[in-house]
């Protein structure tokens, strides 16, 4: 089955500093009521949860950081080019059947 949908517009994009009123959650910050901000055209408006809020907190403040830890990475790779890094394979062990379990429930 198909359908053929006419009359669709373009939606208008803004930034979020073009949106009069809206409330800036930091992580931390309590989630138990909603953000709502409105736009200067009628009849649009944007509400988002206390959990959506913590999330895009969260996102923000792990985007600052960096992807990995660079001092530790060049500290394994002296390890291993001078030939002391040893793998634990107990340890690695243990951790693979914690994860098993968590993830099995």
């Amino acid at each position: 089955m198909t359908h053929k949908i006419d009359g669709l517009q373009s939606p208008t994009v803004r930034s979020a500093a073009s949106v009069a009123g809206a409330q800036v959650a930091r992580a931390g910050d309590s989630r138990d009521k909603a953000v709502e901000a409105a736009s200067a055209t009628a009849g649009d408006s944007l509400r988002l949860t206390g959990e959506a809020t913590g999330l895009q907190a969260l996102q923000r403040d792990l985007s600052t950081r960096p992807a990995f830890d660079e001092p530790r990475v060049q500290a394994l790779r002296e390890a291993i080019a001078s030939g002391s890094y040893r793998v634990d394979a107990e340890a690695i062990a243990s951790r693979m059947l914690d994860l098993d379990a968590r993830l099995d429930g």
